[in-house]
């Protein structure tokens, strides 16, 4: 096996680095445009795909996945943290939700571009709005995070479990097999498939996963010649921000399997955020908006928050969701 602290072994094959990559569209939509970007910058690069685990079960219900935050979100990364480990790969791209709070010593998130949209889209062929829905209304999605957090502002509403990529997804609205489905406003903005997104949910409203509408990229920690080739990738602002949401999902005990949401932003006066921990029935729902957070660093910042909410009783919350018997998927899932 590949020593990954072995600098030789970076950008193999006449210097060109190797992209690893899930087959999905979208993936490879983000794959797509880390390549060309460092194209752009001069580097040869080349993209490989592979099938990982929660490739092979779009199928399963999230709720007989089980696990914990690593074994979940490890069923989207764990074959391409194998190949960048062997050294068949350089780097990875990643949708940075997918990516556990805390990664295996021999990697290192190398950059974060700029996030786009991190909303949470709400899309319908027939209806306009969320609050337009009729009394009873199906909705698909498979995440415990959206699901609580919806059932608080609409308790008649049905949520269905939804698998499957983007364009399963919306294929299945199409058929009419749910009223509306929601989705991540980033990857419908990536793919082009805006048609029937009709409104995206403030995060005070829905609040989004930490790292939402963010790209990781992931190498290994050792390799000082791809982290240097990926540097000019970093955007500062965002990696403060998503920082800050990972940090509180960590010092919360979060990830997949739990209704949690976090998100940092950046305006003219320092960082705000809005988080929210949810009852997994909606039945109550805790937030925490802190605004004009300037000289802070972003951990301190995220466990600021996490602090805040514990401090409301999110804990109560959460041990309502016993690891052993989830009911959401894992946070990158759609």
């Amino acid at each position: 096996m590949t020593n990954p602290n072995d600098n030789s072994k970076a950008g193999a094959a006449g210097g060109v680095l190797r992209i690893g990559s899930r087959g999905s569209k979208l993936a490879l939509w983000q794959a797509h445009h880390i390549a060309d970007r460092l194209r752009g910058a001069g580097h040869a690069v080349e993209i490989e795909i592979i099938r990982t685990l929660g490739d092979a079960m779009q199928h399963v219900p999230f709720a007989k996945v089980g696990g914990t935050e690593r074994d979940a979100k490890g069923m989207f990364t764990k074959e391409i943290e194998e190949a960048l480990f062997e050294g068949r790969i350089d780097l990875a791209v990643h949708s940075l939700k997918d990516l556990p709070t805390e990664l295996a010593a021999p990697f290192a998130i190398a950059a974060i571009p700029e996030r786009v949209d991190p909303r949470d889209a709400f899309v319908s062929v027939v209806y306009e709005s969320f609050e337009g829905l009729p009394h009873g209304a199906r909705i698909g999605t498979s995440s415990l995070r959206r699901q609580a957090q919806l059932k608080a502002q609409r308790p008649d509403v049905e949520c269905v479990e939804f698998r499957g990529n983007v364009d399963t997804r919306l294929r299945k609205l199409a058929e009419g097999q749910v009223d509306a489905i929601i989705l991540a406003s980033a990857g419908l903005e990536r793919l082009g498939l805006t048609a029937h997104r009709r409104e995206c949910f403030s995060p005070l409203v829905l609040c989004p996963a930490a790292g939402q509408g963010a790209l990781a990229i992931e190498a290994r920690a050792g390799d000082a010649r791809t982290l240097a080739a990926l540097k000019f990738l970093d955007d500062e602002a965002t990696r403060y921000a998503v920082t800050a949401e990972r940090a509180a999902l960590a010092a919360l005990g979060g990830g997949c399997q739990v209704p949690i949401g976090v998100h940092c932003f950046r305006g003219d006066e320092g960082y705000s955020v809005v988080s929210a921990v949810a009852a997994p029935d909606g039945s109550e729902v805790l937030r925490v908006v802190m605004d004009r957070q300037r000289g802070v660093e972003a951990e301190a910042l995220g466990r600021k928050v996490a602090t805040e909410l514990l401090r409301q009783g999110a804990e109560r919350l959460l041990s309502a969701v016993a690891p052993e018997a989830p009911g959401s998927a894992p946070v990158g899932a759609a």
